[in-house]
Order: C-alpha cells, then structure tokens, then sequence
C-alpha cells in the first residue's frame, strides 16, 4: 500500500515538495496557514514555474482548521513551516502520525530536537535541504533550484530509526538529490552557517545573493558572519559536515570551508534568480527565521564567553526591519559592517 504522506506547511519549499510528490504518483495531503492559498490550490492545483519548465498539478489542499476533521493516520508528514512554528505545529499533527510514521523536518534552524521531544526520536528524521523558491501568488511558486539542482540531506538523531533511511531517501528522490548523513545535527549546522551567510546578510540589503554580493564589504562580511558560525558550531561540538553534493576533500581543498559553501549555494542558485525566504518575509510584512540563525550564533557564542558581532549586527538589523524601524536596503550594509564601511 503507497504511504500517505502530509505536507505540512505549504509555503514556497512546501510547495515545490508537495507538487514534486504528487508528480511522482505519492499520495499527498498538504496543510497550510493562508487560506487564499489553499482555495488557490483547490480551485487550480499548484502552478511550479523552473528555469527550464512548468509543472502543474493537482493537490488536496486543506485549511489547519481541516486537520480536526481528518480520521486516517499518516505514515510520512513532512514539516515546511518556519521554524519558529515547528512547535505548535508537531503539537498539532502528532495525533495524526502513525504509531511507526516518520516525521521529517523539512526546514532551516535547529529543530530537530523540538521534533524529537513531540514525536519521540523513533519518528524522527533530521533533514538539510538545498531548495531556492519564491512565493508571493496563491498557488503559484517560482522554483530557481530544480530537482537536479536541490539537494536534501536526511539522516536518523540519536535512538532514530536507521532501518526507515533508504526508504524516506526513495520516497523524497523527485524532491531532489537525497543523501544519507551519518551525523545528521552537524550537517543541519553546516547548512545554518550558509543560512547565517545568505539570507539575513542579503536581504537586508533587498537583494538577490548575485547582486548583493558585489556591494563592496559584503564578501568579506560574508566570510566573517561564516567563521564566527562554523567556530560556534564546532564549540557545540559539530564539525563541518559536506553538504550540497560537496565532500569531505572539497572542503580541506579550502583555505576557507564557510565561503566554499557559500560560493557553491549561489552557483546552485544561479545569476540573478530569487529572493530568498528572508527578503520574502521582509517585504509581506512576516517575522523572519534570522534570529534563529545569525541569533543563535551570537547567543550560543555568548554562552560560552565569546562574541560573534557580526552576527549580532545582522540579527538586530533584521529585529529592526521587522519592527518597521528599518526597511531593506543597501544603507543597511553600513549598520552591519559596524559603522566603519568594512567588516570586522
């Protein structure tokens, strides 16, 4: 019998998971928050427009409010909210997870054990994700990183079901290049030390990450903000994991692993394409993901008697933009380059 799978959280990534799937013949559910969008898909599916083609498919689309009235278990949920939602939202779905169903967070941040603590690490799975998109029409979705080009790490937590890993990495293969991870937690920190690189950094400016990039200073604060992450992750005892379809070779190539990884995003991204999941949550007027990343490093540098200033820049940056005291812009490379035109 096919497994039934729910997509919860059907925003730009959500989105392109679940019409992924549903192209590959997978029973999908999908579930999300903003009910213009789930009328949109019921009424005319989900419309994936990538670089070299369209795809467009019909979804079972359902309101939260739904999930009350649902009666039959799932085997597979995939979580794609904000990862400052994952709690309400495991909360919510656990009843309707079966008893040996996987639950996979699909998401930036360092989830993975708020997912663990709600569903039990036996129906757990952490997953990295390599996936560009842009969302801002109901049931409309611009994919800048098609399969070929999306990689997706999923690996089991401490006490996780090893056994169920080939099989999750068959089921999420049209999602894109899956890869098993034997250290699943430090690979999530990789990919938060090139979420602390090119999201909040790059939106703060409004920019897409090619032209961003060349604003002079942003390189150089690029590859601050990432040494002070990676040194943060290896304080909380994670080595920087090969990501991206990188190896282990490829990183010990470079005499700096962080702008490696970052170099290799904004290649996978390609020239002039998206605006990333922060600079989307800037300009629809939503709180950001930024201090559950550039936050995190400063506060768990904090912790341990360090500082990581450039992160702090960006994290009080994004606070403000949120608060309406800023608005993106280039202006805004000045506050995070410390008021000097430089990085420090």
């Amino acid at each position: 019998m096919a497994l039934k799978i729910a997509v919860f959280g059907t925003g730009a990534n959500g989105s392109c998971i679940a019409a992924g799937l549903v192209d590959a013949g997978r029973d999908v559910t999908t579930i999300d928050q903003w009910p213009e969008h789930v009328e949109a898909m019921r009424a005319d599916g989900l419309h994936i427009s990538m670089p070299d083609a369209e795809q467009h498919v019909a979804v079972r689309a359902h309101h939260l409010c739904d999930v009350c009235t649902f009666h039959a278990p799932f085997d597979v949920v995939l979580l794609a909210v904000k990862a400052y939602d994952t709690r309400w939202a495991c909360e919510m779905i656990a009843p309707h997870l079966k008893p040996d169903g996987m639950l996979i967070g699909m998401q930036n941040g360092m989830v993975a054990d708020v997912i663990r603590g709600i569903v039990g690490p036996e129906r757990t799975l952490g997953c990295v994700v390599e996936l560009s998109s842009e969302m801002f029409t109901p049931g409309r979705v611009k994919r800048n990183t098609p399969p070929p080009k999306t990689w997706i790490g999923i690996g089991a937590l401490d006490g996780g079901p090893v056994h169920r890993l080939a099989e999750m990495q068959a089921l999420l293969s049209p999602v894109g290049k899956v890869e098993i991870k034997a250290d699943i937690l430090a690979a999530k920190w990789t990919k938060l030390i090139v979420n602390a690189m090119c999201l909040g950094p790059m939106a703060m400016v409004g920019m897409t990450i090619a032209d961003a990039i060349k604003l002079p200073g942003m390189r150089e604060l690029v590859v601050e903000i990432g040494d002070e992450a990676m040194r943060t992750g290896q304080d909380l005892g994670h080595a920087v994991e090969p990501i991206f379809g990188l190896t282990a070779a490829d990183l010990a190539r470079s005499n700096s692993p962080a702008e490696k990884l970052f170099d290799k995003l904004t290649a996978d991204i390609g020239p002039g394409r998206g605006r990333n999941t922060v600079l989307q949550d800037f300009l629809k007027g939503r709180p950001s993901e930024v201090g559950m990343i550039n936050g995190l490093v400063a506060e768990e540098s904090a912790r341990r008697g360090r500082a990581a200033p450039a992160n702090a820049r960006i994290a009080e940056i994004a606070r403000r933009i949120e608060a309406g005291d800023l608005k993106p812009g280039v202006e805004n490379l000045a506050l995070a380059l410390g008021g000097t035109g430089q990085a420090r």
